[in-house]
Order: structure tokens, then C-alpha cells, then sequence
């Protein structure tokens, strides 16, 4: 089974990973971009330079082509828990070009293969500004909280679009409620 979990930076997604390592030890964690050595190359480039949106989705793009042949592939046999997924990809591109070529592109590069369950942590925009606060921002923080909560509703969008089910969960719950909730769902979709 495929999950991802997902959700606008600073949504906590990295520490429910954490979390989720605790309780699925057999699992296989991954993450997008950068879950692959390539990956991990292309990531720093996709966030730390200044690139074109159009350029930056292409990049995602290859690391998702990679990601998919990689560790996907290899592991769907096994619960796959990602920091993120094509689910991101679409979201975060929707603006660039229309949307059925996002969803083509994206299939392609994964070889039709999308997460059985989406779970996203949603923020408010008052917790969002908090949280943006206190870190620098990467290039695609640097367009502000109003473009990143704009991403977020696209999440809900991103899967109808690839037919993976998204359950919502708010990202202001204590750490251990979420967590709780995600091994629910988890559990109840069979992994």
C-alpha cells in the first residue's frame, strides 16, 4: 500500500513521518522530491535557485520519473509511507500549465502509479504565518502564505484529478492526536 502524506510547507508533514517510523517499522518511508540520491540533487536545485515555475515543475518531474523507478516500484509489495507525492507535483504546478497535462505528465513519470490513500495536513493562515516565521524560506516559500494556502486547497483538486481518495486533517491538533488519526486511516485502509 502507497500513502502519501500531504500538505503545505510548514504542515508538520516531516515530523509525522517521524512519527509514523515509530509505529511501521517494516515500512519503507520515502519522500519528493528527493527520496533518491538524484533526487536529493535535484531537490536543492528546485528549492534553492531561482528557476522559473515552469523549470522547477520539469525538475520535480525528473526526480519523480527517478523516485518512481527507484523506490516505488521496488517496494509495492510494501506499506510505502511519502513525504509528499505527484499529489504535490499537480498542486504546486496547477497555475503552469493546464491540467489534464499535468495529470499526463505526472502519470508518465511514475508509470501510472499513484498513492491508494492521501492524508493531508492542512493549516489555517494565522498558524502558517507563525510557522513561516521561523524559518528562512526557500524559493517557493518566498512567494508568501496567500500562495501557499492557495496550494493547499489545489491538494483536494490534485488527487480528484488522479482519483486517489484525500482525507483532510488539521495540523494545529497536538502532534500525538495526529498521528493517531493517520494510523487510523492507515489501518483502515489495510496496510
Amino acid at each position: 500500500m502507497y500513502v502519501t502524506i500531504e500538505g503545505i510547507d510548514c504542515a508538520g508533514k516531516s515530523t509525522q513521518i517521524e512519527e509514523l517510523k515509530k509505529i511501521y517499522k517494516d515500512a519503507v518511508f520515502t519522500c519528493e522530491p528527493g527520496g533518491t540520491e538524484i533526487g536529493e540533487k535535484i531537490r536543492q536545485i528546485a528549492l534553492k535557485e531561482p528557476i522559473g515555475a515552469l523549470g522547477r515543475a520539469f525538475l520535480f518531474l525528473a526526480d519523480r520519473a527517478e523516485h518512481a523507478e527507484r523506490v516505488l516500484s521496488p517496494n509495492s509489495d510494501k506499506l510505502i509511507i511519502s513525504d509528499r507525492s505527484l499529489i504535490s507535483g499537480i498542486a504546486y504546478a496547477w497555475n503552469d500549465m493546464p491540467n489534464e497535462t499535468l495529470k499526463a505528465l505526472n502519470l508518465l513519470a511514475t508509470k501510472q502509479t499513484v498513492p491508494h490513500l492521501a492524508i493531508l495536513l492542512e493549516l489555517d493562515a494565522q498558524t502558517l504565518q507563525t510557522r513561516m516565521a521561523r524559518q528562512k524560506p526557500d524559493e517557493i516559500e518566498k512567494q508568501g502564505f496567500e500562495a501557499l494556502l492557495a496550494i493547499q486547497e489545489r491538494f483536494k483538486d490534485a488527487a480528484e484529478l488522479i482519483n486517489t481518495p484525500l482525507v483532510p486533517i488539521d495540523a494545529v491538533l497536538p502532534i500525538e492526536k495526529i498521528t493517531e488519526n493517520i494510523k487510523e486511516l492507515i489501518d483502515d485502509y489495510g496496510a
